[in-house]
């Protein structure tokens, strides 16, 4: 008989706001943007100036439109004039909220969300729509405020893209690469 680990890392992890807000490291964003044409203006809609997304893509000579809740910029009520794909770490505490106003837009998107979020009978209604999945061969670990300079492994769960209409094909698998040390030397605030 083979015995199985029981992960608890889901049960047992902190579910404050404060230990909920973690930002993607560089690393994370290396294998979204290979499957972004140069041409199209790219929206990060929970990001600040520091932010990967934000980061990289100006880096790697995207257009970029930037905006963040806390300059007045909710998600939810703001819309860019032009843009033409949409791509963040949005809050997981309100993926539904999140992919309703995504499906909403009708624009093309690729956001991380955790890997359970594929089931669930609220976001069954968007994903029979269509949904892409680019995930990784390892799991994503994450910045935290207390933790800038390089990300905290150990995450509790599994991260992926979550795209539409953005991958040539609905499942692709990564391998990342996790410690780039010129990637993690850029993630300071």
């Amino acid at each position: 008989m083979i015995k199985i680990g029981i992960n608890t890392g889901y049960l047992t992890v902190s579910k404050t706001p404060e230990s909920q807000e973690m930002y993607t490291p560089y690393y994370c964003v290396e294998p979204i943007i290979k499957y972004i044409p140069k041409d199209k203006v790219i929206w990060t809609p929970f990001d600040k100036e520091w932010s990967a997304f934000y980061q990289t893509f100006i880096q790697n000579g995207y257009k970029v439109i930037r905006s963040h809740i806390d300059e007045g910029k909710d998600f939810f009520t703001y819309e860019p004039e032009n843009y033409d794909v949409i791509v963040s770490n949005p809050p997981f505490s309100i993926k539904d909220n999140i992919l309703g106003r995504l499906y909403e837009l009708n624009k093309p998107f690729a956001i991380l969300l955790p890997m359970n979020s594929l089931q669930g009978k609220t976001r069954y209604k968007y994903f029979k729509q269509g949904i892409q999945l680019l995930s990784f061969d390892s799991r994503i670990g994450y910045h935290n405020k207390d933790n800038m300079d390089i990300p905290v492994e150990g995450s509790p769960f599994a991260t992926a893209y979550f795209c539409r209409n953005i991958l040539p094909k609905d499942l692709i698998v990564e391998h990342i690469e996790k410690y780039n040390k010129s990637l993690i030397s850029q993630f300071k605030k």
